[in-house]
């Protein structure tokens, strides 16, 4: 009576490999969609103000700060921050700082904050991402918006 052995190639070895490779593409499908859905944000259609001043960007490239200058030292830290692009701080408490060459500090109407929030799906303050300049006056979300820890000191140089 003939013995039958077992195959190195069975059924359950074939099934392992399908969903591996199925969770491998379910996974790049998920990151390129997420990365697909950066927004856009139109600085003529919504407008922020620099002290009295309309903010017109004219970089190829910004770091936005989402922060609440209610929050104690969170302003300085960012005076403080070291980063490779000019930074647009988006003061939630809508409080006027003094601007620098480097980092623009802007407030704007209720109803533009509050566009602003749901268009970025901003959940926590503070929060950072890079926009990047597509033409004219319209900007597109370069990055993944990270919570950011203002109880340290920034280098953005690395996003």
């Amino acid at each position: 009576m003939a013995r039958r052995g077992k195959s190195l190639f069975s059924l359950s070895t074939l099934l392992a490999s399908f969903f591996g490779a199925a969770m491998i593409a379910a996974a790049f499908a998920y990151f390129n969609y997420k990365f697909s859905e950066f927004k856009f944000i139109d600085f003529k259609e919504w407008v922020f103000y620099q002290k009295t001043d309309i903010f017109t960007p004219k970089a190829e490239k910004y770091i936005v700060i989402f922060y609440s200058s209610n929050k104690p030292g969170a302003t300085k830290t960012i005076q403080e921050a070291k980063s490779k692009y000019p930074i647009v701080a988006v003061d939630y408490y809508q409080e006027s700082v003094v601007s620098t060459k480097k980092i623009i500090f802007v407030k704007s109407g209720t109803n533009t904050l509050l566009k602003f929030i749901q268009r970025f799906n901003i959940y926590n303050v503070p929060t950072v991402f890079i926009i990047k300049k597509v033409k004219e006056s319209l900007y597109k979300q370069d990055s993944m918006i990270r919570k950011l820890d203002t109880n340290k000191k920034l280098n953005l140089e690395d996003l």
